[in-house]
C-alpha cells in the first residue's frame, strides 16, 4: 500500500477528463493527397477539431487558436499532433486545405488536414466520436453548422476531453494538459 501511494505522489497531476468516446475507424485525405487512417495515430496523443475553409465565422477562431496552441507545443517541446477535419469535404479539396494550413503557417510535419470523404461520413463521425452536432448549410447558404470545440485524443483512439475552441483562454489549458500527459 505505502508503495502505491508513493508511487501515485511520484505520478503527479493527473488529466481531468469530461469525455469518454472511442474514436471511429477511419481512412482519410490529407491535404498532400496522402492516406491517415486512425491506426497511424495509435500511440500518439492528438488535439482534433471540425472547421472549413470558407467558413466566415467560428472557423477563423477556432484555426487560429490551434496555430497558437502549435506555436505554444514548439515551445514547450510537446509532441502530439494537430487534426483539423473538413466539415465541407466536396468544396475543400487537398489543394483548397494546403493553401488553407499556409494562410496560417500550419507546420505540417505534426499539422493535418483531413477531407476525402462525404458529408454523411464526416457527419457520422463528428456525432458518433466527438459527440458534436454537424448539420448542412441552410437553404441558399454555404456555411456549415458544425460544433467549436478542441478535441483531446488519447493513444488508445479515447477523446478523453473538449475544450472551447474559439476561447483563447483554451490555448493554456490544453497545452497544460498536454504537459501533464506528455511528461
Amino acid at each position: 500500500m505505502i508503495v502505491l501511494i508513493i508511487f501515485l505522489v511520484a505520478c503527479g497531476e493527473e488529466l481531468e477528463t469530461n469525455m469518454s468516446k472511442e474514436v471511429m475507424d477511419f481512412e482519410f485525405t490529407t491535404q498532400d493527397k496522402e492516406a491517415l487512417a486512425l491506426e497511424e495515430l495509435k500511440g500518439e496523443w492528438w488535439i482534433a477539431d471540425f472547421i472549413f475553409t470558407n467558413c466566415t465565422t467560428v472557423c477563423l477562431p477556432m484555426t487560429s487558436n490551434m496555430s497558437k496552441i502549435q506555436d505554444k507545443m514548439r515551445e514547450e517541446n510537446l509532441g502530439a499532433q494537430l487534426i483539423s477535419f473538413s466539415v465541407d469535404p466536396k468544396y475543400d479539396t487537398p489543394e483548397v486545405l494546403k493553401e488553407y494550413a499556409e494562410s496560417y503557417q500550419a507546420d505540417l510535419e505534426n499539422w493535418t488536414f483531413l477531407t476525402g470523404y462525404d458529408f454523411q461520413t464526416i457527419k457520422e463521425l463528428s456525432v458518433k466520436s466527438f459527440q458534436s452536432a454537424l448539420e448542412k448549410p441552410p437553404e441558399g447558404s454555404d456555411q456549415v453548422m458544425h460544433g467549436t470545440r478542441f478535441y483531446l485524443v488519447n493513444p488508445e483512439g479515447e477523446v478523453v476531453k473538449n475544450y472551447k475552441g474559439v476561447e483563447s483562454e483554451s490555448i493554456e489549458q490544453i497545452i497544460n494538459d498536454l504537459k501533464v500527459v506528455l511528461k
